[in-house]
């Protein structure tokens, strides 16, 4: 079972944050600071960190700075009345992987909890599966109905991008930036072309279409 560290030194919201999070599947251990939050990361593994940024004795920055010391990868949330653009951009600085404002809906907190996790499993798995559909970067394999279909590298690492990311809009530029670095011969229509190949490739593809986001770029939309 997946388990879920809560960081937070008011115990009414720890236990409601808590015990939704127990109702939804997952396993949850409770602490009141950052202090002993690092001490319970000592002893166990856990798959997700949440965090008030104010509390006693070990603030919820000094936690994250401590875990990303040693742990570049298990997502950070902060949940926290600051609401200012500073504490925000010094979050995402110091590594916390999303920053959720009280008061906030619990159910959209459950959602990214959930988006957080699979993107944490794929990046430690390297593989991905959408309906009948398999990626694994470890073997450079792309497998529909147990069938392998034939992507260039630039393909494969295009697709994969994009169904880690699914609703996100990458933008012509962005796809250029990464996957074509200092090729001046590169183009906005260039990733069209590649787009239109890797949608032909993929049309056996149950769970996912790649749809355009006019006059932007590319997004996945799982079925």
């Amino acid at each position: 079972m997946t388990k879920i560290l809560v960081v937070e030194d008011d115990k009414s919201m720890n236990g409601f944050v808590s015990s939704y999070l127990r109702d939804s599947g997952y396993e949850v251990k409770s602490c009141y600071n950052g202090k002993e939050a690092l001490s319970l990361l000592e002893q166990e593994k856990f798959s997700l960190i949440i965090s008030d940024i104010m509390m006693p004795i070990m603030d919820g920055f000094e936690l994250a700075e401590n875990v990303r010391a040693t742990d570049k990868t298990t997502p950070i949330i902060f949940m926290s009345a600051k609401d200012d653009k500073p504490s925000k951009l010094y979050g995402y600085k110091i590594g916390i992987d999303d920053y959720v404002t009280k008061p906030f809906d619990i159910d959209v907190l459950i959602m990214k909890i959930a988006v957080l996790l699979r993107r944490a499993q794929i990046e430690t798995d390297r593989k991905l599966t959408v309906g009948n559909f398999t990626m694994n970067a470890e073997e450079r394999t792309a497998v529909v109905d147990g069938e392998e279909i034939s992507l260039t590298v630039r393909e494969f690492d295009i697709l994969f991008k994009l169904l880690s990311f699914p609703k996100k809009t990458f933008t012509r530029s962005a796809l250029m930036d990464e996957f074509w670095d200092y090729d001046a011969s590169a183009t906005s229509r260039t990733v069209d072309v590649y787009m239109a190949k890797i949608r032909e490739k993929t049309s056996a593809c149950d769970g996912f279409e790649i749809a355009t986001v006019h006059g932007l770029g590319y997004k996945v939309i799982l079925k």
